[in-house]
């Protein structure tokens, strides 16, 4: 059998069929191994919160100097974070304009949930920590972004070797939680497996089958994301034809919808930037990397869909507040997904829990979620670029 066949992607394929097929035929087995996919997921939020942290704190760190912050790295970051926001408020956007249809499943589980209500009180809790080490161990996620920023940008004040000796150790850290993410999504077909066959077993296969809604609105908010705000953005900002921009740099485009890897795709990114778009190697280098790291346009506008999704399927009305909630944290928390495939697996939990949804959700919508990570992560991509374009003509004097 060829390596091919067995890769990650193949595998989760399989597991959630024969979920399907052990939930509906044989459903206390399903219910019986439930455990696996419970741990699957406690390991993917045990990963999330350290990970988000290490990959905000080097992405700006990891600059040469303040005036590079300022420069070219703050006209980056301002990019990607705006961008990434105008990609959460389309997805909230278009869920409130079309809906899901009228499927949802056994409300019970709602009773089990933690159901957070908005108050401008705690929506200022949650943005400052009185007490860092607390919010990583109660995993609040807005809190740890912006002390890793602050963190890093001071860290970028301090003298040569110590910055280097900061930067060297949560560098390091970076890659080795990097590794451990590969590893764990190495699982995904067991914990996939696992959690289908219980929600299938436990909630009927319509759960499954309702799946048409989910991806009609995901695919319809990525494509109005990729066409209309990033080609808008493109022409006005960066004074570009986006259609003949699109012709120029598709060959990474096409390598990342076939990879749902933004790091993978890096090397083509850089070479069709230089080479074909003729953006400056400064320009290149600093910005496409950096949007590798932090721009995941496409993976907070599919966080913030899938979020209200499940919170429909459950029965969870979301509050004008709460859809807040999930803007902030699914913006700020696509900064922290690693560029590998499914990685907006781990920072959805994140999302999941800041307005207390159930995790096991989760299973619900990994069933189609390869295909849908083939198109975030070309959206990913093609913002990227734009953004390094943009960047080119205003640094062009300089």
């Amino acid at each position: 059998m060829s390596k091919k066949f067995l890769s990650i992607e193949n595998l989760t394929l399989i597991g959630i069929v024969f979920g399907v097929l052990l939930g509906y035929y044989i459903p206390e087995i399903a219910v019986s191994i439930k455990f696996l996919g419970d741990a699957f997921l406690n390991i993917l939020k045990a990963i999330a919160i350290p990970l988000i942290f290490a990959s905000v704190f080097v992405s700006i760190a990891t600059l040469s100097s303040i005036s590079d912050l300022k420069n070219i790295g703050g006209k980056a970051i301002a990019y990607y974070f705006t961008t990434t926001a105008l990609a959460v408020l389309t997805g909230i956007i278009v869920v409130n304009i079309i809906g899901f249809g009228s499927e949802n499943i056994n409300p019970k589980t709602v009773n089990e949930t933690v159901h957070h209500k908005f108050t401008i009180k705690s929506f200022i809790e949650s943005l400052v920590p009185d007490n860092i080490f607390k919010s990583f161990t109660e995993g609040k996620v807005l809190q740890i972004i912006i002390f890793s920023i602050l963190l890093a940008v001071a860290t970028l004040y301090l003298e040569k070797t110590k910055k280097q000796t900061v930067v060297l150790f949560i560098d390091g850290l970076n890659d080795a939680l990097i590794k451990i993410a590969r590893w764990i999504i190495t699982l995904t077909p067991i914990g996939v497996f696992s959690l289908v066959a219980y929600v299938v077993a436990d909630k009927g296969l319509g759960t499954i089958l309702s799946l048409w809604h989910y991806v009609v609105v995901v695919v319809i908010g990525l494509l109005i994301h990729a066409v209309f705000n990033l080609g808008l953005i493109a022409y006005i900002f960066g004074k570009i034809n986006p259609l003949k921009y699109f012709l120029q740099v598709r060959e990474a485009l096409l390598v990342a919808f076939s990879t749902s890897s933004s790091s993978a795709t890096l090397p083509v990114s850089l070479e069709v930037a230089e080479e074909k778009a003729k953006i400056k190697k400064k320009v290149a280098g600093f910005v496409l990397p950096l949007g590798a790291t932090i721009n995941m346009d496409g993976t907070a506008l599919y966080e913030s869909v899938a979020a209200m999704f499940v919170a429909h399927l459950y029965g969870i009305d979301l509050s004008l507040g709460e859809q807040i909630i999930i803007f902030l944290t699914a913006t700020l928390a696509a900064v922290g997904a690693a560029g590998i495939p499914s990685a907006g697996l781990v920072t959805m939990t994140l999302v999941f829990t800041a307005v207390g949804l159930p995790l096991e959700g989760i299973a619900v919508i990994l069933a189609v979620d390869r295909f849908l990570d083939m198109l975030r992560t070309s959206i990913n991509v093609w913002g990227d670029l734009i953004g390094a374009k943009i960047i080119d003509r205003f640094v062009k004097e300089q």
